[in-house]
């Protein structure tokens, strides 16, 4: 298979260590190879918005903007590109976030090596992926919540204030947020309001806290 027939790999992770060893796993492919590196989502989507590339690897606790929000971002610029998780969430929450944001699929970090080569083919054939250990976990607890008439659980926060919440808890200020975000403090502070009464929360120690347990920081 030649360079230009090769499944053209973007890949995200804030750990320069495990980029460095996932990028040995596709790279010794013959039929995969990494074209560009993100250390955030955010400068994933940028990579995405200027590199050629078929394929997103991405990670979901990175800073700026975690990997789900990267994939929405994603699925929204580059609706032709194929998404992947690469994750040490082994969490169910998540796996349903992840398709939800438009991956085709979902690989533990602990069990890369066997898996990943095999995620990145099937996502490129427009088939999906889960780890086989989770499979029937994932599907049992899906049917029996269809069955029950119960529907999955919603987001409590809208995209953009998952963005702000983000932003607040990496220890941002409001002229901070809304320089990235291109908007402007009163709006910030009308979002962080938004954040605090919708959560029951009092203050931005507490919004850190539920970030980290939403996984949107890491601790």
């Amino acid at each position: 298979m030649t360079g230009a027939q090769r499944t053209r790999i973007l890949l995200a992770d804030d750990h320069a260590l495990v980029r460095r060893g996932v990028r040995l796993i596709l790279d010794s492919e013959p039929d995969l190879r990494v074209v560009a590196e993100a250390g955030d989502g955010a400068e994933a989507v940028a990579k995405a918005r200027t590199e050629q590339v078929d394929l997103a690897v991405l990670d979901i606790a990175m800073p700026r903007m975690t990997g789900l929000q990267a994939a929405r971002e994603l699925s929204r610029l580059r609706p032709g590109l194929r998404i992947l998780i690469l994750t040490m969430y082994d969490n169910e929450q998540y796996f349903f976030e992840a398709l939800k944001a438009g991956a085709s699929g979902y690989v533990l970090k602990s069990v890369a090596d066997r898996d990943l080569v095999e995620a990145c083919r099937a996502a490129v054939r427009d088939e999906p992926f889960i780890y086989p250990g989770a499979v029937t976990t994932l599907i049992r607890t899906y049917l029996e919540r269809a069955r029950q008439g119960e529907p999955l659980p919603a987001r409590a926060i809208t995209d953009r204030e998952e963005e702000i919440l983000k932003l607040v808890a990496e220890g941002h200020t409001s002229q901070e947020i809304a320089d990235l975000l291109f908007i402007s403090i009163k709006t910030v502070e009308r979002h962080r309001a938004n954040l605090l009464q919708k959560l029951g929360l009092r203050d931005r120690l507490e919004l850190t806290r539920y970030a980290i347990r939403a996984g949107l920081i890491e601790p």
